[in-house]
């Protein structure tokens, strides 16, 4: 299954969700992309979720599913309403609980087929982006860029 992993600051402004309903409309309906997976912190894992949910009532095949950079054995989190249940990179055990959120981002951007994400400014969040941009074969959508 082609998956699209979506990420961006968490602090991006609410009236971002239409843009990204499109742009997971466009991954769906153009590039073939059924998995969606949306980290669970900050702004715009939150609107990505509910902008992904809202294009699922579309398309209900869909899957949505949320990172977890945890082990679910300890720390133990359910999907949200709305998502199909949850992700937890292979090869995480032994990751330090410091570097968990990082290093399961960077796992999905070596594993993604797509990206859709809004990066503005520097930072982390820019240096994902940065590492999604060196992979030639995988799309990268921006929507800081268009907007």
């Amino acid at each position: 299954m082609k998956t699209c992993f979506l990420f961006g600051h968490r602090d991006v402004p609410d009236d971002l969700r239409p843009h990204i309903e499109l742009a997971v409309e466009y991954h769906y309906t153009k590039l073939g992309i059924r998995q969606f997976i949306v980290g669970g912190y900050g702004n715009f894992d939150r609107i990505a979720g509910i902008a992904v949910k809202a294009v699922k009532l579309r398309h209900p095949d869909i899957d949505l599913r949320l990172l977890l950079p945890y082990h679910p054995a300890e720390r133990a989190v359910e999907a949200p309403p709305g998502f199909d249940g949850t992700f937890y990179p292979e090869g995480m055990e032994n990751v330090p609980k410091r570097f968990a959120i990082v290093r399961s981002n960077q796992y999905m951007i070596r594993n993604a087929d797509t990206v859709i994400c809004y990066v503005k400014h520097f930072g982390n969040t820019r240096a994902l982006l940065e590492q999604a941009q060196k992979r030639s074969d995988l799309y990268v959508q921006n929507l800081a860029e268009e907007i």
